[in-house]
């Protein structure tokens, strides 16, 4: 069987997966973490490189003469440059689709977050204010129900697809906004969309065309009270100007699981934001153990087709 070294396998597996498959492709060597000066040592005299966020670029690469194959245990190829892979016959493969049901899930349990204020309510039973009621509830922060509200959906394909399903279980309207540069017909533009929804989630990948795709003039587009989740990307929201619509009062409230730079070691206007009715998860939508097991199997998949001739998933 083929070497191959997963270079990156905690930021997969926390102890929770059957790593068989994989196992059954190559004589595999597992490195919970590698760090830049250790990547071609440990990549010596392999056939595969197994990766999620490791880094390899064109000046790692050409050390690596016996490197066939690049399997990439998320969707995202930024970390490898792919221009030199295709020019030296590296196979590049990724995964997709693997946390639909996972990332569906967190857009929802985030909506419903804000819509019941649930962290406030949290903190004010934890800090004692229940025991302390002169009534037997407390009805302090103003709760909404998501049925009969608008939510509209920017980035429509099998994630966008998977909220607006639950979404509508929940019995709300759901509105699909255009994207810009594309040509979806049938499709209200950002500025026609803004005004009507009573929630906006975004699922969009980002490109120069949808970096800071909700700035301040669309948040001012957006009804008093809306709410805003972005399990996307970071760089969709314009992240100052979503902490001056909050704290201005426009917006009712806002989650994120992703911030413009991850992990925000210098900080970040969200991360400083005092509203109430913020929630920030650090990028977690993607990882349910079924996720994960998820990536597993397709890691084996490309491995296996790649081994016959079909190499599923092929990026070049």
């Amino acid at each position: 069987m083929p070497n191959a070294a997963f270079l990156d396998l905690a930021s997969l597996d926390l102890g929770d997966l059957d790593l068989a498959p994989l196992q059954a492709q190559f004589n595999l060597t597992c490195h919970a973490s590698t760090a830049p000066n250790q990547v071609v040592e440990r990549l010596q005299g392999m056939h595969t490189a197994i990766i999620n966020k490791v880094v390899l670029d064109a000046a790692t690469l050409a050390q690596l003469p016996t490197l066939e194959q690049i399997l990439i245990s998320a969707t995202g190829s930024n970390n490898v440059d792919l221009d030199y892979a295709r020019a030296q016959g590296i196979c590049v493969q990724n995964c997709q689709g693997y946390g639909t049901g996972s990332v569906a899930q967190h857009t929802l349990m985030l909506l419903l977050n804000l819509a019941t204020r649930f962290s406030q309510y949290q903190r004010d039973v934890q800090a004692g204010r229940w025991q302390q009621a002169n009534s037997f509830c407390l009805l302090d922060h103003p709760i909404e129900e998501l049925a009969g509200k608008t939510l509209g959906i920017l980035g429509f394909g099998e994630l966008g697809q998977a909220v607006g399903r639950l979404a509508e279980a929940f019995g709300m309207r759901v509105l699909v906004g255009a994207l810009p540069g594309r040509a979806q017909a049938g499709r209200p533009t950002l500025s026609e969309l803004l005004p009507q929804v009573d929630c906006l989630t975004l699922h969009c990948p980002l490109t120069e065309q949808t970096r800071h795709l909700i700035g301040p003039n669309e948040l001012a587009l957006l009804p008093r009270g809306a709410l805003l989740v972005n399990c996307g990307r970071g760089g969709l929201v314009d992240e100052q100007a979503l902490v001056a619509a909050l704290d201005s009062g426009h917006l009712g409230g806002a989650a994120c699981d992703v911030l413009s730079v991850e992990p925000p070691r210098d900080g970040n206007p969200l991360l400083a934001c005092q509203h109430p009715n913020l929630i920030i998860t650090p990028h977690n939508a993607w990882g349910s153990r079924q996720a994960r097991q998820t990536i597993v199997q397709q890691l084996a998949e490309n491995a296996a087709g790649f081994a016959s001739g079909a190499a599923p998933r092929r990026l070049v």
